[in-house]
């Protein structure tokens, strides 16, 4: 049996199916004697390009070890299932188990907007909020240099409408 490493891309109208779809993949990969690796759904992502008029997917990675028939038998259910939008099938040396790096940053994402979140309903005065300024910090009539850039290039065009 050879290691394949799989990414499915499935359309975002049907993310509610991936868990049914995978599920279905597994036990055709299994009932075979072949092993999945790892197993990875990275959850609706932006496309780098539109797929049939089609800006996002949801992406799901595997890793797994079958003979050639179950790959065969897999691709096919992928070409003919309409909520697959691209496939990817590559021959990999060895099993890969470890996390993708991919998925880590999707981790720490999850991770972080739940810190943020908890840390905002903390704070009663809503000064970490974007728009409440927490009022210590405000320089009362300091403007930076790019702000003295930007009156003068305002004052300049003002001058040449009033000649």
């Amino acid at each position: 049996m050879r290691h394949y490493e799989i990414v499915i891309l499935v359309h975002p109208d049907q993310s509610e199916q991936v868990p049914a779809m995978v599920e279905r993949y597994r036990t055709v990969i299994e009932s075979t004697g072949g092993m999945i690796h790892r197993l990875e759904d990275w959850g609706r992502r932006q496309l780098a390009y539109p797929i049939n008029k089609v800006h996002k997917a949801h992406y799901v990675l595997m890793n797994i070890e079958c003979s050639d028939d179950v790959l065969k038998q897999l691709h096919s259910a992928f070409r003919f299932n309409d909520a697959v939008i691209r496939d990817l099938i590559l021959k990999r040396d060895k099993a890969d188990t470890s996390q993708s790096p991919l998925f880590k940053i999707k981790e720490q994402e999850e991770g972080d907007s739940s810190h943020s979140k908890n840390r905002d309903d903390n704070d009663p005065s809503g000064a970490g909020e974007i728009g409440n300024p927490d009022p210590d910090t405000i320089d009362d009539g300091v403007m930076t240099d790019t702000q003295d850039d930007a009156q003068e290039t305002g004052d300049e065009s003002g001058d040449n409408e009033t000649e």
